[in-house]
């Protein structure tokens, strides 16, 4: 089982993976957002993927699809799901986000995100989603000095077609009309079926382990 603690800040380097969700109907116009539902426009997947060799660091950003979360719930506590087209590398938002410093030309920019949405890493024309189904998310404690309130996340993350068992630690904090959650955890891709990349056999390319940040918003509802 994946094990993940999301830091009481943002740091870097960052840890490993995080969030998917369920498809909620439609809302019509003037409709207010359904308790428990995430905020799709305020939320963002961060990733920070490790050079290896002669590569270079990168950051990654992404958009969900969908989602809903209900805190405190003990079952069926929602499912997070990741556009994984969305994912794109190096943009300025992600490099300042994962404290990367410089810019990336638009140009290494596309070749980065072609090798890594191309059927040789995510294969994101055969698994164009990654879904978190979360059992469970229940207290991990009191609050912290700082307010925010520890949630273990207890579920199954499938990734490239492959499913495994996880436990996410996330603090929640009031944000409004909002819930915000964050932190992150550590994954390898080749655990979920994925070849890091590499050329020049290995001497440039990309470490195993993902490290990944996330910033989800959900609108307040009813806790148990």
């Amino acid at each position: 089982m994946t094990r993940c603690r999301w830091p009481s800040r943002w740091h870097v380097p960052v840890a490993a993976l995080l969030l998917a969700v369920a498809t909620a109907a439609p809302r019509a116009i003037g409709q207010p957002p359904a308790a428990d539902s995430v905020d799709l426009a305020s939320s963002r997947v961060f990733v920070f993927v490790p050079k290896k060799g002669l590569g270079h660091d990168h950051a990654v950003v992404g958009l969900l699809r969908s989602g809903d979360l209900r805190l405190g719930a003990t079952q069926g506590a929602g499912e997070l799901v990741f556009d994984m087209r969305s994912f794109s590398a190096d943009t300025p938002e992600a490099r300042k986000v994962l404290g990367l410093p410089g810019d990336t030309d638009p140009s290494t920019r596309k070749q980065v995100d072609d090798n890594m949405l191309g059927p040789q890493v995510l294969d994101v024309a055969r698994h164009p989603t990654a879904t978190l189904a979360i059992a469970s998310a229940v207290p991990a404690g009191g609050p912290s000095p700082n307010g925010k309130v520890p949630y273990d996340l207890v579920g199954t993350f499938t990734l490239h077609g492959v499913t495994r068992p996880v436990t996410i630690r996330a603090e929640a904090e009031a944000a409004g009309p909002l819930v915000r959650l964050w932190g992150g955890c550590t994954i390898k891709q080749t655990d979920f079926g994925m070849k890091p990349y590499a050329k020049l056999g290995g001497v440039v390319g990309v470490a195993d382990e993902l490290r990944i940040y996330g910033d989800i918003r959900v609108h307040a509802g009813t806790t148990r």
